[in-house]
């Protein structure tokens, strides 16, 4: 995949800026950036504690009261970033950013834009009837620290 690669969630539809998050994950420098959107439970169960601009846990089992965020569906990663993981096997990437997490090596990048969950017909038709009446726009993520976009 190269030095640095996306990863796209293929269940979601998400009107963002990619290159913004890209140019967010470089001036990182860390090895994996996962974008996240201030949920609050609304879209599906929030699983991110995002605070001060950082990524301060990941877990999508266990939950705790302080996570708000859930991941947005889109991350960037540096081959390094799967470096302690076995070649050739099936490695769930919620380990992988967890495992990012405590060695605070995954940057977290707030979108303000709703992702939109195209994995099931609901969701499809949801987005379908949001796109013909022209209520989807596309976001600019938020710096790291929540500063001006």
């Amino acid at each position: 995949l190269g030095e640095a690669f996306y990863v796209l969630y293929v269940d979601s539809y998400l009107p963002v800026d990619y290159r913004a998050v890209g140019e967010c994950f470089l001036r990182s420098g860390q090895l994996g950036l996962m974008t996240v959107y201030e949920n609050h439970g609304r879209y599906d169960t929030s699983n991110v504690w995002f605070e001060g601009g950082e990524i301060k846990l990941y877990d999508k089992k266990n939950k705790v009261p302080t996570m708000h965020h859930i991941d947005y569906g889109l991350g960037v990663f540096r081959a390094g970033a799967f470096g302690g993981f076995s070649r050739g096997v099936v490695v769930d990437l919620a380990e992988v950013q967890k495992s990012l997490v405590a060695r605070r090596q995954l940057a977290g990048c707030e979108i303000k834009q709703r992702f939109y969950e195209i994995g099931s017909h609901a969701g499809l038709k949801e987005l379908d009837a949001l796109l013909r009446a022209g209520n989807v726009s596309r976001a600019t993520p938020r710096p790291p620290g929540g500063g001006p976009r």
